[in-house]
């Protein structure tokens, strides 16, 4: 029972946080240039988990063709700029990887 209840005190104060952000925001007309701006948020913190995952796979920079991680994201980036679906980026990235993994040497 405790669990349960820890779990949906959480959550109920996640969406209370949440919920402080939209409402009063609701209200407000942001600047332009601030609107500009916060769309560039989800690539630059896309980019600041995924980076580093890449080229960093065993703690230190690896550019070689050893590197699964590498090549499975360079064939993802690939297919998301031919296809633009997210649903097959991830999948192909992710299979690439599998793959990859099980053939190269460790």
């Amino acid at each position: 029972m405790t669990l349960w209840l820890t779990v949906l005190l959480g959550g109920l104060i996640t969406y209370a946080e949440r919920l402080s952000l939209i409402v009063p925001l609701g209200r407000v007309t942001l600047p332009p240039v601030l609107v500009r701006g916060l769309r560039f948020v989800p690539p630059a913190v896309l980019t600041a988990i995924i980076v580093p995952e890449l080229l960093l796979p065993h703690g230190e920079l690896d550019f070689s063709l050893g590197n699964a991680r590498l090549l499975a994201g360079v064939l993802a980036a690939v297919i998301a700029w031919w296809s633009r679906n997210v649903i097959l980026t991830v999948v192909s990235g992710m299979v690439t990887l599998w793959v990859l993994t099980a053939l190269l040497p460790r």
